[in-house]
């Protein structure tokens, strides 16, 4: 019986992609003084591209941009102090998120995250989405000095929320980071559908955050 649920956060919980985008051509606007001389579409196409969907700090991104584009006035470190301060104003959540967390906190189940990322940035965003009151357990790899796979980031989770591998269900994104590594420490893995990836092996697989309930018998 399923007794606690794990999350993912970037591309499960938040729409990463469309919040890197809203966020970019929010900073063009506001930054425009020092960005003017660059087509807005450019700058959004570049810096998407030199973020490879989160796997690249900022600090590369920024310093690739600024040179790249002859940025003057405003240093790379101008520039990630933004990021850092402003893209959780910038937050967008998956479809259904709130009615999904709803159903699964009144069905008595208990609610974990796990994300890699930096400590404050990504707990800065989970507020931002406004659903931090859900989750009765919350690791950010910076934070906890493992990030995943690293099986132990699992483990800890498992152990905050009083459960068993074979008691709790793992959803994320990532077929190696988030299902595989589940699937190793003994969780089933579910996958939440992303394009870049196809010929994933999980357990379950979801295209939309409220197939999860019936998945789970609720």
């Amino acid at each position: 019986m399923v007794k606690a649920v794990i999350f993912d956060l970037d591309g499960t919980l938040l729409n990463r992609d469309e919040s890197v985008k809203k966020f970019i051509d929010n900073q063009y606007a506001r930054l425009n003084k020092w960005l003017n001389h660059i087509p807005k579409e450019k700058y959004i196409t570049r810096f998407i591209e030199l973020d490879n969907r989160g796997y690249v700090w900022k600090d590369k991104v920024y310093q690739q941009l600024t040179e790249e584009f002859e940025i003057k006035g405003l240093t790379w470190e101008d520039f990630l102090q933004d990021y850092i301060s402003r893209f959780k104003d910038n937050c967008v959540p998956f479809p259904n998120l709130f009615e999904l967390l709803e159903e699964l906190r009144n069905n008595q189940l208990s609610l974990g995250m796990i994300t890699n990322g930096i400590g404050q940035f990504q707990m800065d965003n989970i507020k931002a989405l406004g659903i931090e009151e859900y989750f009765k357990s919350i690791l950010v790899s910076e934070w906890e000095g493992l990030k995943k796979p690293d099986p132990n980031i699992f483990l800890r989770a498992l152990n905050q929320l009083n459960v068993l591998p074979n008691q709790s269900v793992y959803v994320g994104d990532h077929p190696e980071n988030d299902v595989k590594a589940a699937q190793k420490v003994g969780m089933k893995g579910i996958w939440k559908k992303d394009t870049q990836w196809s010929n994933v092996n999980a357990d379950f697989i979801i295209d939309d955050l409220m197939e999860l309930p019936s998945l789970l018998g609720i």
